[in-house]
């Protein structure tokens, strides 16, 4: 399948296993320490809408179809279903802390956390996962500790600074320092696709006041509607939290221009299964 990439500096590696195909970001592959993917609708057993690798219980899929997704996810990933632990998503900054204790919640037992938009571990083995159907995936290695996070940020995670909210976690719980970590801005919506409301558009400019900086996230197509660049906020974010450029890979692959190989709320209006990111220390 052809997709439309934006430029980039490091473009996103299409893998196949089988009927399955996956991405990676070089910069995480050559740290060396973790095993990563960013699903896409290719390669699983749902059918319709959820068509074919869905990775949500909670959209109306048949169980059996998810379970046989996740199995092949674990495949391609090394790792058992057992491994995988589960954000629980709802547009917070929250962070938990998770290991071997939470293996298999999400996908084989019940989750006892709720409201968590990005996990951390440093135990090997486990492997964290969370949830995009436009909205922007982030990953997080720390070189030095051998610490990783994973989170999930939409425009409003993104306002609130959801990269800056992860590093001084880590910091706090590992003692990272930014420049040891490597950072990914995975798939999600381009500016071209991402229209928004002057509320959305105000509530940025008001955070990314820098001289500049709203010019770089946003472009005004007039009678108060906004094309916000999601992927340069977060770079924003995370450089100003330390991270060091040359350390950050940001996506080529927007959802909603390859809404036949990604999800996209946008583009489906709706009617759609969940990509997944997921990302474990080896």
């Amino acid at each position: 399948m052809e997709l439309y990439r934006h430029q980039s500096g490091r473009q996103m590696k299409q893998n196949r296993l089988g009927e399955l195909e996956y991405l990676t970001f070089s910069l995480l592959t050559e740290t060396g320490m973790v095993r990563h993917l960013f699903s896409t609708r290719l390669g699983g057993v749902s059918e319709g809408i959820y068509a074919s690798m869905n990775l949500s219980y909670t959209r109306g899929d048949r169980k059996e179809a998810v379970d046989e997704n996740y199995r092949r996810i674990a495949g391609a990933l090394g790792c058992q279903v057992e491994d995988i632990v589960c954000s629980d998503q709802t547009h917070t900054t929250n962070l938990k802390i998770v290991g071997r204790q939470d293996g298999g919640k999400g996908v084989i037992r019940p989750r006892d956390y709720h409201d968590i938009d990005g996990l951390l571990t440093d135990e090997p083995g486990i492997v964290l996962a969370t949830f995009f159907a436009d909205c922007v995936p982030l990953y997080f290695v720390d070189t030095k500790h051998r610490a990783i996070a994973l989170a999930h940020s939409g425009w409003r995670g993104t306002v609130s600074r959801m990269g800056q909210c992860v590093v001084e976690k880590m910091k706090e719980v590992y003692g990272t320092a930014p420049e040891d970590i490597v950072s990914a801005v995975g798939p999600s919506i381009c500016q071209d696709c991402y229209e928004v409301s002057e509320d959305v558009a105000e509530a940025f400019c008001r955070e990314f006041c820098k001289p500049g900086q709203e010019q770089q996230i946003l472009i005004s197509k007039g009678g108060g509607k906004y094309q916000l660049d999601l992927w340069r906020a977060n770079e924003i974010v995370l450089t100003e939290a330390g991270i060091l450029p040359s350390r950050i890979q940001v996506t080529d692959l927007c959802t909603c221009h390859n809404s036949a190989y990604l999800f996209s709320h946008r583009a489906s209006q709706g009617k759609r299964g969940n990509l997944g990111a997921f990302l474990g220390l080896i």
